[in-house]
């Protein structure tokens, strides 16, 4: 991370920004899910928060990388940043919270990318905090008052009363926020039931705070650990004790508030959605007569929609109506939860050992699922951050938890988590599996009631005993270990190199299966992508069982997982 303060609002402060702010959240993202009651007791807004942030944070660093790359003199633009912030936060918006923070910082990078200045000041960071709360309150169907919204709002209030350069400025809209955000019980029956301030709000409060840190080099105050003043403010205390617009704060609990009475739809439905602006405006109409919690962000063709529905699959209709939805996500908030009866969720008591595993199809997703594990869903091209890993690993509930990353790419994202979640008090060993049939191996010979220790040593042998391999498809011409393929040629890797280059899916895999063979095997493991016949397994059943005595086949069905077939021999 760049050194701080930042005397302008460069790229450079940008980065700065956008660092410390995932630092805040993950400090307080945990006091954030606690007070988390509008407009859906679910408990995840310091998550989906941070999630967002994170996003934001992998676009921009991208844009840095990309510039060192070239070796160019200078590095990325104002405007290049401020854009790759935006755009990183869009695609990686997490629930409502996280949905209406895209679009802040989206406001936000319309003004600082405006004619591509070299960079902005005090002036400039007015403009664009004004933008960003105006912008996102045009992008909630039916704004409410004591939420984030109204954080934002008061913050570039705040802002615009302040002259001076961007520290000055962010410590102007950063007190104007903090106190919005002890407002916001008085304005929301909901939060004054629960006795807290809305999480959203806590959330840009902290957003806010790393703002000023940028630009003076001190955290601000409340910010050490907490997204406010200090962790016992995000309660306030009950209604019978408090005076009107009184903003004294009491003693934060564990999970989410109790609101009684609260009851909604019961899915949350998000999507990334490439269309036009006329077709939006239709969506958004046909989404208000569906649900609630309708926000959409977004513009210059790509949108990220957020909906709470009764009925998702008309939500998603929709979108296929107006264009092309992709990242589809849909949430059920449960019979019986807190979103839909109010009621707390009674505590449950923690598993010893769990197993949390990232696969690349829904049908293994099933799969392991079946055999105890936690899974976490990796789509082609959409690898998960460290957050949602982190989040599996919270779900399995586990005091042990051993991580299956089955992805060479993914061994330090996956450690990042694990590095994270120790810091929860979670024992958490990281197997360094690098396919999805490897994580099949430990996953085999897991055993729960054995000592820790044992039980990873015995599942990360089976793990790198597995040789793995994957037949796919070529995008485009490259130079490989096998030589020059061109775009459409069939690849078989073998151990993640080029091996094989054909023509043909069943004689490419047969190619590859004989030279994993070569060396020896007891087991050959066949995963399926969703364009694979049969036929294709048949014949490499038929070919172990003719060549190779004493082999045995298991072919499982992956899904929409990339590649068109995983190999694995054990």
């Amino acid at each position: 991370m760049a050194q701080v303060p930042q005397t302008f609002f460069d790229a450079l402060a940008v980065r700065t920004w956008c660092g410390l702010a995932l630092e805040t959240l993950g400090r307080a993202r945990e006091e954030i899910d606690a007070i988390n009651v509008y407009p859906v007791a679910d408990g995840d807004t310091g998550t989906n928060l941070y999630l967002t942030v994170e996003s934001a944070v992998a676009a921009v660093e991208a844009v840095f990388a990309g510039h060192a790359a070239a070796s160019g003199p200078d590095g990325p633009t104002l405007a290049d940043a401020a854009r790759a912030m935006a755009h990183g936060a869009l695609i990686g918006a997490r629930g409502n919270s996280g949905t209406i923070l895209a679009q802040l910082l989206r406001g936000m990078a319309q003004v600082l990318a405006e004619d591509d200045p070299a960079h902005a000041d005090g002036q400039g960071l007015r403009l664009a905090l004004r933008q960003a709360a105006d912008s996102a309150r045009r992008a909630v169907a039916h704004p409410v008052e004591g939420t984030v919204l109204t954080v934002a709002s008061a913050a570039a209030d705040a802002a615009d009363g302040a002259r001076g350069d961007c520290g000055t400025v962010a410590r102007a809209a950063y007190d104007g926020a903090r106190a919005a955000l002890a407002a916001t019980p008085g304005q929301l029956p909901v939060l004054e039931r629960a006795g807290v301030v809305d999480a959203g709000g806590r959330g840009l409060v902290a957003v806010l705070g790393a703002l000023v840190e940028t630009f003076t080099g001190e955290r601000a105050r409340g910010v050490a650990g907490s997204a406010y003043p200090n962790p016992s403010e995000g309660r306030v205390a009950p209604a019978a004790d408090r005076a009107p617009g009184d903003g004294v704060l009491d003693e934060c609990a564990d999970g989410p508030a109790a609101v009684p009475g609260q009851e909604g739809p019961a899915f949350e439905v998000i999507y990334l959605l490439e269309a036009g602006d006329e077709a939006v405006e239709r969506l958004r109409e046909r989404l208000d007569a569906l649900g609630d919690s309708l926000v959409v962000v977004g513009g210059d063709g790509l949108w990220n929609v957020h909906v709470h529905v009764d009925d998702a699959g008309a939500a998603v209709e929709a979108g296929i109506e107006a264009g092309r939805p992709h990242r589809i996500r849909i949430t059920h908030f449960g019979a019986g939860d807190v979103h839909t009866t109010g009621a707390e969720r009674p505590p449950r008591e923690r598993a010893q050992r769990a197993v949390v595993a990232v696969v690349p199809g829904e049908g293994l997703a099933g799969l392991y699922t079946e055999a105890g594990a936690t899974t976490v869903l990796a789509r082609p091209g959409e690898p998960p951050a460290s957050g949602e890993l982190v989040q599996a690993v919270r779900r399995a509930h586990a005091r042990e938890v051993v991580l299956l990353p089955n992805d060479a790419e993914l061994r330090h994202t996956a450690a990042a988590a694990a590095e994270q979640v120790r810091t929860e008090g979670i024992r958490v060993a990281l197997i360094p599996t690098r396919s999805a049939v490897q994580g099949i191996a430990a996953l085999a010979v897991h055993e729960p009631d054995r000592r820790f220790d044992e039980d990873v040593v015995s599942m990360t042998s089976a793990a790198g005993a597995t040789r793995y391999a994957e037949v796919t498809v070529a995008e485009r011409q490259s130079w490989t270990m096998a030589g020059i393929c061109q775009a459409g040629d069939v690849l078989g890797l073998i151990d993640g190199d080029v091996a094989v280059i054909g023509v043909d899916v069943a004689e490419t895999a047969e190619t590859v299966l004989d030279r994993m063979l070569s060396a020896g095997g007891e087991m050959v493991t066949l995963v399926l992508g969703d364009d694979v016949p049969e036929a294709v397994a048949d014949h490499l059943e038929g070919r172990v069982r003719e060549g190779y005595l004493a082999v045995d086949t298991v072919v499982y069905r992956g899904g929409r997982q990339g590649a068109l077939l995983l190999i694995g021999v054990e």
